[in-house]
């Protein structure tokens, strides 16, 4: 949800804002329309404001649980500054146009990414938070049934993987409620799990298996992989203050979401 929000006017919260004078919100935008949360931050807030109104941003809180529900599953500590405001605009277009999608290629990819300040060495380490992902059919199906391959399936998908996901998961192309491991196995767990399966074509989206067919973001997973899971921490760390600080707003800009 974090990443969501920092991609579309930056870390202001303007994903949690509900449609105003017509216009249709951030949250949805296709690709905000699985994120889950929504209800937890309400309360969240809720909690805040009664014990200090109109003190705490719904963009420092967005921030905060970010870190926090990557720290209480046991992966990496990073500092997130406060004093955000929130946004008071939210367009689902916007939104639409900026959020990264499961189909994109890696020109795409690091388009969008470059757009906001980050790099291609960014693009992979954040990519690593698929590691505790759950994804719905839809965002890979197409994957599954209307590829170039046998059976409809992506050539380019470890094909025994494919035929899991078809047995056991995406029966139809037509499913857009099973939910979906995006590291099977290994979804509660903050490890490199996520970047062993891109080298073996188990990439869940087209996005995720973008990442290996470019050399220096293939080069940087192989570079994960061949050096303890704390050297992954300090650099996904590192990429995540770094998001964290997107258009950020402070001082009169924006202000304070009830």
């Amino acid at each position: 949800m974090h990443f969501h929000d920092c991609f579309v006017r930056g870390c202001d919260a303007s994903l949690l804002l509900n449609a105003t004078s017509g216009q249709s919100p951030e949250k949805n935008a296709v690709p905000n329309q699985t994120l889950r949360g929504f209800d937890f931050i309400d309360r969240v807030k809720s909690l805040l404001e009664a014990e200090c109104p109109g003190v705490v941003s719904c963009a420092d809180i967005l921030t905060l649980i970010a870190r926090d529900s990557v720290v209480v599953i046991g992966g990496p500590f990073w500092n997130v500054p406060t004093g955000r405001r929130d946004g008071v605009i939210s367009n689902v277009s916007e939104a639409n146009a900026n959020i990264p999608s499961p189909f994109s290629n890696f020109t795409t990819l690091l388009r969008l990414f470059n757009n906001q300040g980050l790099d291609s060495k960014d693009l992979v380490l954040l990519s690593g938070a698929h590691t505790i992902g759950l994804s719905h059919c839809p965002a890979f199906s197409r994957r599954l049934y209307n590829s170039s391959g046998p059976g409809g399936v992506d050539p380019t998908l470890d094909s025994e993987y494919a035929s899991n996901l078809k047995a056991n998961k995406c029966r139809n192309p037509n499913d857009n409620t099973t939910k979906v491991e995006m590291d099977p196995g290994s979804r509660n767990t903050f490890d490199l799990s996520y970047y062993t399966l891109l080298t073996k074509r188990r990439g869940l989206f087209n996005s995720d298996a973008a990442l290996t067919t470019n050399s220096t973001s293939l080069a940087l997973i192989n570079q994960l992989l061949s050096n303890p899971l704390k050297f992954f921490y300090a650099e996904f760390a590192k990429s995540m203050e770094k998001m964290g600080r997107i258009n950020v707003k402070t001082g009169s800009e924006g202000g304070l979401t009830e």
